[in-house]
């Protein structure tokens, strides 16, 4: 137990992590697991699905955990700032739970579609608290990296899904469009409760029960957390951040700064999904069967070939991952952002020349190389940074709802895409499909560029200053405004 004369704050930001930091910032992200794992298990579903469907009820069904999200991360915003964010956390676990049974027991679309709408609102709801949470209690130095986690906690769900399916489909091939579908889409109850019940014993967020003054609370959270705080260190440490809030009521909850970096994470999370990477979980069995039908293979073999190539994507998407948490915290967030757009660019033109000029064999591999390489640039810097952003950037009194904003936007996209593609790609080919992702990849570049200051090493209480004015092109990591005006309405 550490006891320090500083301020439990800023203990909490300049003191080293250890293995319960990272328990705890693996049982916030647990639902960037489930999320992956859903989009993975209707992927590998989608294929065998009994209904007769058309492109665009395709992308309605599987759009539905999407627009639920939408409506998920809006409603998380005000209610983890009124009741917290641990409160949240476990309702989330429940409904995720509830929606995969009700997906799995479904007879026709409609049913499917209300299922997944019910997954969507957990993982929305989710997503907009996670990071907001880790943000709250790791150390400054390291909160990248913790945050990271989100994604990498994404990747493992999707590779775990595909790894279930190809083993379902293994076991009992002939059921697949009876049985095992309904066993892809419900076995995500399991990992959905097994989160409930471990997620109950976590710390609540020091930093909100400070700010809504429920002092014996932050003592034994502040204690779960490794620091010895005594009754008059956290009444002082409350006071301190009443006064802040107080003195600050007014400019930084939804002033010039705070807008900026709202409008700033919206912007990077629709870059983050318009680019393309959700395609590759949500659609790749079915974007992928076709390459594996030849005369000597059934279109179940086919279609089981397709969710194995897809989980080999989600292999390398997690090994990538490990990248992003490795450097995102010495590189920065702008150099691993800039060179993903700049690699995901460049692949996707190498993939879209494969599914355009190339047949059998060639084309097969020059597709999966394309994705694989489109995915690991994605990995390392734009899935996990996005996420990172939205945690650490807006000050505590604010971090729900903007969070909350920002994580909807990031959904709302989501479904754009996920709705949008079966139609583009029914309109003008796979290959042109990913030609408009490079272009837009190139629009990431000059964005991140132009308008994303590097956020690393600050406090989060210090980085909304970063966006009271353009980015500061000598050091994009200071304010191009002195200090005293970045208060400013």
């Amino acid at each position: 137990m550490e006891n320090t004369k500083a301020g439990l704050l800023e203990t909490l930001d300049t003191r080293d992590i250890g293995r319960f930091y990272i328990y705890l910032a693996i049982l916030a992200t647990i639902g960037g697991f489930l999320f992956g794992f859903d989009s993975a298990n209707i992927g590998s579903a989608l294929v065998f699905l009994p209904f007769k469907l058309t492109p665009l009820a395709i992308g309605i069904i599987v759009a539905g955990a999407s627009l639920g999200s939408f409506v998920g991360a809006l409603a998380a915003g005000p209610l983890t700032d009124k009741f917290g964010r641990k409160s949240l956390l476990l309702v989330d676990s429940g409904l995720f739970a509830v929606g995969s049974l009700i997906s799995a027991f479904a007879f026709e679309p409609v049913t499917l579609t209300i299922g997944r709408l019910i997954i969507g609102i957990a993982i929305g709801a989710d997503s907009a608290i996670a990071t907001a949470y880790i943000s709250e209690f790791a150390p400054k130095r390291r909160r990248g990296s913790l945050a990271i986690i989100q994604q990498w906690m994404i990747t493992i769900g999707i590779l775990a899904a595909y790894v279930i399916a190809v083993i379902v489909l293994w076991i009992a091939p002939g059921a697949a469009k009876s049985v095992d579908w309904r066993i892809l889409l419900g076995i995500g109850f399991i990992p959905a409760i097994i989160s409930l019940l471990m997620r109950a014993r976590m710390p609540e967020s020091p930093r909100w029960l400070l700010e809504r003054g429920k002092e014996e609370k932050a003592i034994q959270a502040f204690q779960t957390l490794g620091i010895e705080a005594t009754p008059e260190q956290v009444h002082a440490e409350m006071n301190e951040v009443r006064t802040e809030t107080l003195r600050l009521q007014g400019k930084t909850r939804w002033t010039r700064p705070v807008k900026r970096a709202l409008i700033v994470v919206s912007v990077f999370f629709v870059l983050q999904q318009i680019t393309g990477i959700n395609v590759a979980f949500y659609y790749g069995p079915h974007l992928l069967t076709p390459y594996f039908a030849h005369g000597g293979s059934s279109a179940i073999q086919s279609e089981i070939s397709g969710v194995i190539a897809a989980g080999i994507l989600a292999v390398i998407n997690v090994i990538a991952t490990y990248f992003a948490f490795r450097f995102i915290d010495t590189l920065g967030r702008r150099k691993l952002a800039i060179g993903a757009y700049t690699g995901m660019a460049v692949f996707l033109v190498v993939g879209a020349y494969g599914a355009s000029f190339l047949h059998g064999v060639p084309q097969l591999i020059v597709v999966m190389v394309g994705f694989a390489l489109f995915i690991s640039c994605f990995a390392i810097g734009i899935g996990g940074t996005g996420w990172l952003l939205q945690g650490e950037v807006f000050p505590t009194s604010v971090r729900g709802r903007a969070s909350g904003i920002g994580a909807a936007v990031d959904w709302l996209a989501n479904y754009g895409l996920v709705l949008a593609f079966p139609l583009m790609q029914a309109g003008f080919g796979l290959g042109w499909t990913m030609i408009v992702f490079a272009v837009l990849c190139v629009v990431g570049i000059l964005f991140v560029y132009f308008f994303l200051p590097e956020t690393k090493g600050h406090s989060v209480e210090e980085i909304v200053r970063l966006f009271d004015g353009p980015v500061n092109r000598k050091d994009p990591s200071q304010p191009s405004r002195p200090a005293q005006s970045s208060m400013s309405r």
